[in-house]
């Protein structure tokens, strides 16, 4: 009795191990068990002129394609890499000539792993330093990519590089969803890459212990909505090919929301109170991507406090 009662206790702990992994897997949004899945698929939709997106299983990839070769804004997860080499090799050139990195986020730029030997990978400074030394993201410590996956050119504000009869120019807005976010304009085309500071009809991620900031993030996207072409092809970093408008429905979003919750902290209401009581069921759409409603109210929570 006592060995079945031992060999019970050992199934259920083990049990225990298996769900909380899950969850935690599932909760930190991280893609990279589907990423290894055989059934990835890397589509190709074309933007304007020679500017296409690409979508995997991370974040969504910009390409201006030509003679000249071929430029990238970000790389998805290393698992899709040699998925997207092939649907770059349709669009001209397997390799990409150059990489901008938007963050330093994983979805967005572990394929520098495989591209990094052949291709000229360029970031903000701040995302060659978070590379470097990873800061604990959701609980997990990240490893420091290697050398061959580090942008070998940065800025500090901003630069541009001329490639197939385009400017492809690439923007710092500090402290957002993290604190080397790049805005990248393709001006010719009229094509905007915005990285993970925009994500389409859903709530962002705002990396706090990446230098993001709720408020931030907020007027950067204030912004650009004033920067941006009325007419242009937006890029978000998750989310299908959008518009100005989308962008500007984004915006009230997150405004409406972080005043409301600081609203709720103005009469002293703790975190939980907070979370159980909700936002306006008008955003009840805006929590179900990755970010569901009580994780962002947790998050503009602690942004604000802060201050």
């Amino acid at each position: 009795m006592r060995q079945e009662n031992k060999t019970m206790r050992t199934i259920l702990s083990l049990l225990l191990l298996l769900n909380f992994g899950i969850a935690q897997t599932f909760a930190h949004g991280d893609n990279r068990h589907f990423a290894n899945k055989q059934d990835v698929k890397v589509t190709t939709v074309k933007v304007s002129g020679n500017v296409y997106m690409l979508q995997g299983r991370g974040g969504n990839i910009g390409a201006v394609v030509g003679p000249d070769g071929i430029l990238i804004v970000d790389d998805d997860y290393k698992a899709v890499s040699q998925k997207l080499s092939d649907a770059l090799k349709e669009l001209g050139s397997a390799t990409p000539r150059f990489i901008f990195n938007t963050h330093w986020h994983t979805d967005h730029t572990e394929g520098n792993q495989f591209f990094g030997k052949d291709s000229i990978i360029v970031a903000h400074e701040n995302v060659r330093k978070r590379m470097i030394d990873p800061p604990i993201i959701f609980g997990e410590k990240t490893a420091p990519y290697a050398s061959i996956a580090l942008p070998i050119v940065t800025y500090t504000e901003s630069m541009s590089i001329h490639i197939n009869g385009e400017e492809i120019k690439a923007v710092h807005y500090p402290n957002g969803h993290t604190d080397g976010d790049t805005i990248v304009f393709f001006i010719k085309a009229n094509v905007v890459h915005l990285g993970d500071d925009f994500f389409v009809g859903r709530f962002p991620f705002v990396d706090l212990d990446s230098g993001g900031s709720v408020q931030g993030l907020i007027n950067n996207i204030a912004n650009l909505i004033q920067t941006i072409p009325a007419d242009a092809k937006l890029i978000p970093g998750h989310g299908p090919l959008s518009t100005h408008n989308d962008l500007k429905a984004y915006h009230q979003a997150l405004v409406e929301t972080s005043k409301f919750v600081q609203d709720e902290m103005k009469k002293k209401k703790p975190l939980d109170e907070i979370k159980k009581g909700g936002l306006p069921e008008k955003y009840k759409e805006f929590g179900s991507g990755f970010i569901k409603t009580e994780f962002w109210i947790e998050t503009v929570y602690k942004s604000y406090s802060k201050k």
